[in-house]
């Protein structure tokens, strides 16, 4: 089990680490959300528990643009204030549980497991011709490669896998990557440009087709024929 702790305050770090590894969990620490955002991003994890009050970029903040790119990591925020505002803007910003300070350790153990049941996904796979899409792993396989994906990058190859060999539209893609605040200029592109380079352009057939003004749809590699 691997978590990411975005905590300013060394003292609680500290203790949550100690915590958290005697029970076999790997724990990864990040001082301020921008940081915490940034690690988010980059790597999987099972669950980051997220204080709400960081200098600079605010957990809330993070927790937003999270949900907003499409990352669906379960997150359950820490709060030193026990206000109706915080737990609602909490769970406004796509929050899946929070907890406030000072509190039991078993407790906060306790409501990670809950989270962890009630998000523990009930597909684990999917598979088309060559590719498949772990969920568990958050990676695609190809050819026995195991490729790992950023949350952005899974969101969009697991919509193409679950309507292949249909066609995807662009405005299906958006709508699931960025429901409520659709960004400038055409992000959908870099992200479908990268996902190519790691799905399509280490092999020999594409399997990742364009299809011109309405969307993207991934096609089966053909088979081999082979002949005497």
């Amino acid at each position: 089990m691997k978590l990411l702790l975005v905590e300013d305050h060394h003292d609680i770090a500290g203790v949550l680490f100690d915590y958290f590894e005697l029970k076999g969990y790997t724990l990864e620490h990040a001082i301020n959300g921008e940081l915490g955002f940034k690690l988010a991003q980059q790597q999987h994890y099972d669950l980051i528990i997220l204080d709400i009050s960081l200098p600079g970029v605010s957990g809330l903040q993070v927790c937003k643009q999270l949900r907003e790119d499409g990352n669906d990591t379960p997150i359950l925020m820490l709060t030193a204030r026990e206000t109706r505002d915080d737990t609602l803007a909490g769970f406004k910003v796509g929050a899946d549980d929070y907890l406030i300070k000072p509190f039991d350790l078993d407790i906060l153990d306790a409501r990670i497991d809950a989270i962890l049941r009630r998000r523990k996904p009930t597909t684990k796979a999917w598979q088309f011709s060559e590719l498949s899409l772990m969920q568990a792993e958050r990676m695609a396989v190809r050819q026995q490669q195991k490729i790992p994906l950023n949350p952005t990058a899974f969101t969009i190859l697991k919509l193409l896998m679950t309507h292949a060999p249909d066609v995807v539209t662009r405005e299906q893609m958006i709508d699931t990557l960025w429901p409520d605040d659709v960004p400038e200029g055409d992000l959908l592109r870099s992200h479908i440009y990268q996902l190519r380079c790691v799905i399509d352009r280490p092999f020999r057939h594409e399997m990742i087709k364009t299809v011109p003004k309405i969307g993207f749809k991934l096609q089966a590699v053909p088979t081999e024929n082979t002949e005497s």
